[in-house]
């Protein structure tokens, strides 16, 4: 065995601690796997004497963790603090330019800042790995880098927040609303204090952004993704679906075509028969369609100590392997900057939730706005009638596939006829 490779890790969370823990309890295994003896020799988090159920007294420690970047005991870097940037970053980008590897779990970093800290990891001859940032466990960036090389991606499409993904399957198996869930899954810790980037989208946004790059050769384009959350999907709209044989998923999805890129992470309506329906909790999924391949189904724990711990040393023992690739699947000048589609250009089936006023002549004026822009009319569920003069029935409608535009210009209409009592609800249908 050579020298043993020194590991400075900064961040010591659920995911810090478990990479600890995994390092240690695998010692041999990873030992005889990458033919190298790793060894963490220093650490650095906010809180010094926090205890965190194991024991880092006999590792150097460091208040400022840009210090484990210039420090002569780290040969790898390991960033699990988190955050867009500040330190974290900071100590990227100080390490690599030091020709340190680093590994990272951090999506929103690579999402905002992935092409920059790639062309500098190039540059100094230092490699940039980030397998735990995107779907936990799941080797899903592997795939697409390595076992998906000799295919052309056609698009990506996943799950890929765990908490959104146990809210809606949770208020499906209990019928609860959003609200009542939320609080249970931020009591299980499934959920943060402020759990707006889980609900509203953006986590699972970061990580389509950077599957995006990988998939199709492209620059990160964050800003491109389209972004809706699952703050407005209401316990009706989880029974309707399952009425009407679909169930409700926060989908990210991206395709590839004509030299752009659409991006888009929202709730989606899918068949109750395709296989990512099934995928519930805080499962991840991500399915992807190559040219060769065909369709390819990843599925695992997405998020958790153990989980992205595994992710972080697979991507340990790849650099203690000698294994250098480029951070996105090509070298930064050779990555495509690709035009992005905006979400009026989509086209698909709807679904819409209406609140109307229970009388004569509603239904015909909703179907006729509808025909006004082509729309046509799958099916229609229209609940009994109220037992007040003055209160709404709800009124689902499913339609065939049209283009966003023309859908959106009829729910404005919709919205000001006066039989219409609040703002039309539109969840899109996807086919899978």
């Amino acid at each position: 065995m050579s020298d043993p490779l020194r590991l400075g890790l900064a961040g010591l969370g659920t995911v810090g601690i478990g990479t600890l823990e995994l390092l240690e309890t695998q010692r041999n295994l990873i030992e005889i796997r990458c033919g190298k003896f790793l060894e963490v020799t220093a650490v650095s988090a906010r809180d010094r004497g926090k205890d965190r159920g194991f024991d880092i007294s006999k590792l150097q420690w460091h208040d400022d963790p840009v210090a484990l970047a210039t420090s002569d005991e780290v040969d790898i870097v390991v960033e699990l603090m988190g955050g867009t940037d500040g330190a974290a970053k900071t100590l990227v980008e100080t390490a690599l330019a030091a020709g340190k590897p680093v590994v990272t779990a951090n999506k929103a970093l690579m999402a905002h800042h992935g092409a920059a800290l790639a062309h500098l990891a190039e540059s100094s001859g230092a490699s940039l790995h980030f397998e735990a940032a995107v779907a936990g466990g799941i080797p899903v960036i592997k795939a697409l880098r390595e076992g998906l090389a000799g295919n052309r991606i056609h698009s990506i499409t996943g799950i890929l927040n765990g908490t959104s993904n146990y809210i809606l399957t949770t208020m499906r198996e209990t019928g609860r609303d959003f609200g009542s869930v939320l609080a249970d899954a931020q009591a299980l810790g499934y959920a943060e204090a402020d759990p707006s980037f889980d609900i509203d989208g953006v986590d699972a946004a970061h990580k389509l952004a950077l599957l995006t790059a990988l998939a199709f050769g492209c620059e990160v384009d964050f800003p491109g993704v389209y972004v809706e959350g699952i703050r407005n999907i209401g316990a009706e709209d989880i029974a309707f679906a399952e009425e009407l044989g679909y169930r409700i998923k926060l989908l990210a999805i991206a395709e590839c075509n004509n030299g752009s890129v659409f991006q888009r992470v929202h709730p989606c309506l899918v068949d109750r028969k395709a296989p990512i329906a099934s995928v519930d909790g805080v499962f991840n999924a991500v399915v992807a369609e190559g040219d060769y391949v065909g369709t390819t189904l990843f599925e695992g724990r997405g998020a958790g100590a153990y989980p992205t711990a595994s992710a972080v040393v697979a991507d340990i023992i790849d650099v203690a392997r000698g294994q250098q690739l480029p951070t996105f699947s090509l070298p930064v000048e050779r990555l495509n900057k690709l035009s992005t589609r905006p979400m009026a250009e989509h086209v698909g089936a709807y679904y819409l939730r209406l609140a109307c006023l229970d009388e004569a002549g509603v239904i015909a004026d909703i179907t006729a706005t509808l025909r006004d822009e082509n729309i046509s009319v799958e099916t229609m569920v229209q609940r009994g009638r109220s037992s007040k003069e003055g209160q709404s029935v709800p009124v689902v409608i499913t339609t065939h596939e049209t283009n966003e535009a023309a859908m959106l210009r009829a729910l404005a209409r919709i919205e000001q006829q006066k039989s219409v009592l609040e703002p039309p609800h539109l969840i899109r249908i996807e086919a899978l």
